[in-house]
């Protein structure tokens, strides 16, 4: 029923339960491998992760927990979060995570909209050497959400009594002890509610995208055992937080049979070279991290090679941006020579990939090798007509099966204006891409953030390529300024703190970028920043930067990794009429 893309609908009588599929395997096979900025910190088992998933599920039940209800989450990346969410999802109820990094207003803007009955929180985090305290932020965030009636402190200390929030339990006490209780697991619908899922914010308060269990179930299956040939032999590894869709695309390996293997901290404390002797200790097959990652790797000049001959290591995943042509280089002479490196793209808003790699073709650097399976992925021109060797909207013209149930508590037309407003009928990711000649794809950077020069649109990622190149730059950011009738092109950049904007390094970033791309991509002014801001999830924020730089108000700050940064931005006299 509903054959077009926004109504379509997915196997209407089956049924099905999330975890239990994640939790199929039952044996002494590795489940879960934790660890952080001091190394490994211990293992679980299957079974011993299935009997702690049917404690706490027990444990929520009785607390009154029942299918559709919310539950939020401030945790990091440890087995407890892993077993929290699966306990969640065996009984029905929908799971929503973000990073303990989240202050309290942040965590609010997201969580109020979504009115959870249980909190499950952290009391304490690391990073970078460094450890914080959360406990009083865990009690003033379930006392401004009224809906909660229960919340649930996961502590290695297990803290005093008197201390703890107002209805509040360890985490420790509901896995209990001894024989499990069986493990109820709810047969719900196809596109029953599993997660929300929250956008970036940087424009208004975050949307709640909604995704149903079999639709997102479906899309890790395919990606991790067909696009990766994911399976019991693996050792899966994603750096991620609890507040990125990775850490939920992560946790679907369980699915496979893997190991996963969880990392809370820093990923270059104590050095840069940490989470690659973590894969050369534990056996890690499969590497995922952001480009940011890897870039910030090449700039240090880092050789994960060195640390040891990483012989279980068989695949890099890189997402988050596109992974440059260089940094193909660097990966393969670097890290290693004689395995695939997998680009991909996808977001939160479809739990997944628009466009992976395959490792049966040809995989050429600079370019995603091609469309997820089972996703009609293509460019369209302004007129929404399907375009090859051209830059247009990434675009996917049938649907598929983790498209968003909605936006939780919003009207289904703002849902529907998000993705199906430019082209009806097709799903507008708002990616700048292009399609090559052989089937691959190359993105540009956000529609939203694309540059108009000319009557030419210029994607920021085109720029970002080149001058990323530069060993002294660090980081850029562009934007377009109104000028004249006209756009000029300012460019900031983040430089080596040794580095110097001179009069020869602005004309090399020029020659760079009129050589390597052209004309039209160099600059009008270029000028240097201290920091440069990006949003919690690591990507660069471009329209508050273009906020700050008119002097607009950035909508939401909160959704900043270093609001500070905007500062930087304002009221700058090389901008002035």
């Amino acid at each position: 029923p509903g054959e077009s893309m926004p109504d379509a609908k997915w196997f209407p009588g089956a049924r099905l339960n999330f975890a239990e599929h994640l939790l199929r395997r039952r044996d002494d096979g590795i489940a879960l491998i934790a660890c952080d900025e001091r190394g490994e910190r211990g293992r679980v088992s299957y079974a011993e992760l299935y009997a702690q998933v049917a404690h706490c599920a027990a444990a929520l039940r009785e607390m009154g927990l029942e299918p559709g209800d919310r539950v939020a989450a401030v945790v990091n990346n440890t087995p407890a979060a892993i077993i929290a969410m699966l306990a969640v999802s065996s009984i029905g109820a929908i799971w929503s995570s973000c990073s303990p990094d989240f202050g309290v207003a942040g965590a609010l803007e997201r969580f109020a909209q979504i009115e959870p009955k249980l909190l499950f929180a952290v009391d304490r985090y690391q990073y970078n050497g460094k450890s914080f305290e959360v406990l009083e932020r865990a009690g003033e965030l379930a006392a401004q959400l009224p809906s909660v009636e229960r919340s649930i402190l996961i502590s290695e200390d297990s803290p005093a009594p008197e201390t703890l929030p107002p209805n509040c339990r360890l985490f420790d006490d509901l896995l209990g002890s001894g024989e499990p209780p069986p493990l109820e697991f709810a047969q719900l619908p196809f596109d029953h509610p599993l997660y929300i899922l929250y956008s970036s914010g940087t424009t208004g308060a975050p949307k709640c995208i909604v995704h149903g269990a079999g639709g997102a179930l479906m899309q890790h299956m395919k990606e991790q055992q067909l696009h990766i040939d994911l399976g019991e032999r693996d050792r899966l590894f994603f750096y991620s937080t609890c507040g990125w869709m990775m850490w939920n695309w992560l946790a679907g390996g369980l699915a496979s049979g893997a190991a996963l293997v969880l990392y809370d901290g820093a990923p270059l404390y104590p050095d840069p070279a940490h989470l690659w002797r973590l894969a050369e200790q534990l056996g890690i097959s499969v590497f995922g991290a952001s480009a940011r990652y890897y870039a910030e790797l090449e700039k240090g000049g880092v050789a994960p090679c060195e640390v040891g001959a990483l012989a279980d290591l068989r695949l890099i995943i890189s997402t988050g941006s596109a992974l440059l042509s260089e940094q193909y280089d660097y990966l393969r002479t670097r890290v290693k020579s004689d395995i695939p490196i997998m680009s991909v793209s996808g977001g939160t808003d479809i739990l997944g990939c628009f466009v992976l790699g395959n490792l049966m073709t040809p995989l050429y650097r600079g370019e995603i090798q091609g469309a997820a399976l089972g996703m009609a992925v293509s460019v369209a021109d302004a007129d929404g007509h399907m375009i090859r060797e051209e830059k247009g909207e990434l675009v996917c013209t049938t649907p598929f099966p983790s498209q968003p149930l909605g936006f939780w508590g919003q009207p289904r037309a703002r849902y529907l204006d998000t993705y199906f407003a430019d082209f009806p009928g097709i799903w507008r990711q708002g990616d700048y891409a292009e399609q090559t000649a052989r089937g691959g794809f190359i993105l540009h950077g956000r529609s939203d953030a694309t540059l108009n020069r000319g009557g030419v649109r210029i994607g920021t990622g085109e720029i970002y390529r080149q001058v990323n190149q530069l060993e002294e730059v660090l980081e850029a950011v562009c934007i377009g300024q109104p000028w004249q009738g006209d756009t000029r092109l300012i460019l900031f950049v983040k430089l080596r703190p040794d580095a110097v904007l001179d009069d020869a390094m602005t004309q090399a970033i020029r020659r760079t970028l009129r050589e390597h791309a052209s004309p039209r991509h160099v600059p009008d002014k270029i000028l240097a920043v201290p920091d440069i801001p990006r949003t919690l999830s690591g990507k660069t924020a471009e329209l508050a930067v273009r906020s700050a730089v008119e002097g607009a108000p950035v909508k939401n700050t909160r959704a900043l990794a270093n609001p500070e940064a905007l500062e930087h931005f304002r009221e700058l006299p090389e901008l002035a009429a």
